[in-house]
């Protein structure tokens, strides 16, 4: 996968849906390396959106059942929704994950796991630089 600077409507998308928009192509070029970034760096993401417990309507848990809730939906809460910034931060925390596990394989001698590492970092690391690997 190249890595030239996106341009036209690829640059104006977020993170976000520029990563989800590389997956389905990493995936049939068989990038080993790049589906498993993707898929990791979005899973991280939306697990950043999760709902917030704390944001529960206060009467929503059932007086008598522990952990239950009183009522069709009211238990539910929208999920957040993260700012560009904040995807990014997510994504940075990826790549700074695989850096760090990639100098323990390699101070472990484990080169051929810290290279795997180190090319997802790369791909991820593209994506934060504004870069579109897979053009």
């Amino acid at each position: 996968m190249g890595g030239r600077p996106a341009d036209g409507p690829d640059r104006a998308a977020g993170l976000r849906e520029r990563l989800r928009g590389a997956l389905p192509a990493a995936i049939k070029a068989r990038d080993a390396a790049a589906v498993a970034a993707l898929r990791s760096a979005l899973a991280a993401v939306d697990n950043a959106e999760a709902a917030d417990a704390a944001q529960a309507p206060p009467g929503a848990v059932h007086a008598d059942l522990a952990g239950t809730v009183a009522g069709v939906g009211a238990a539910e809460v929208a999920r957040r929704r993260l700012s560009e910034v904040q995807v990014a931060a997510v994504v940075r925390a990826e790549l700074a994950e695989r850096e760090a596990a990639a100098r323990d394989y390699e101070r472990a001698g484990r080169r051929h796991h810290a290279a795997r590492l180190r090319a997802e970092a790369g791909v991820l690391g593209a994506y934060l630089d504004g870069a579109d690997p897979s053009g």
